[in-house]
């Protein structure tokens, strides 16, 4: 079987020159990636995940995060570790396929890294619909479509 085509390289949300938090994503998810306090335990945490919010912070305080995501996410999908010092959610697309440009509405990438993402999850389609082709070298000349609705849509539900 084909290897997987790399995962995309993480986007930085970055305030005052500080790492808020990391994502990227795949077809079917987003990855966010945040940084809690040493010693900070995930019994402390409250994390909820909605359809269309997200919520983190230590319990009994303000929330750290409390955003609305860009696109609507499947939030019994979804789940959350604590590794270390890292809090990791993966979030499960309500939309499979569909090329995000942020997690969080206000929080868009770049144009260039938009088009760069769209190219990665086409090939990344192209490669689960023909696992014994290797896509790895492939690129495109000029804007890569939509892999959610590119002839006819995915081909899995």
């Amino acid at each position: 079987m084909t290897e997987k085509l790399a995962p995309s390289k993480r986007h930085q949300y970055l305030h005052q020159g500080r790492v808020i938090y990391e994502w990227n994503q795949s077809l079917e998810e987003v990855n966010l990636y945040i940084e809690v306090p040493l010693g900070v335990s995930a019994k402390q945490l409250e994390v909820q995940v909605t359809a269309t919010q997200l919520r983190i912070g230590l319990k009994g305080n303000p929330p750290y995060l409390d955003l609305t995501f860009s696109h609507r996410v499947k939030s019994s999908e979804s789940f959350w570790t604590l590794d270390n010092t890292q809090l990791n959610l993966q979030i499960t697309k309500a939309e499979q396929g569909e090329p995000w440009t942020s997690l969080f509405v206000g929080h868009d990438i770049n144009p260039l890294t938009q088009q760069e993402e769209t190219q990665r999850l086409m090939l990344e389609r192209f490669q689960e619909e023909h696992p014994g082709f290797d896509f790895s070298g492939a690129t495109f000349s000029g804007e890569a479509p939509n892999p959610r609705t590119f002839m006819g849509g995915m081909s899995r539900s």
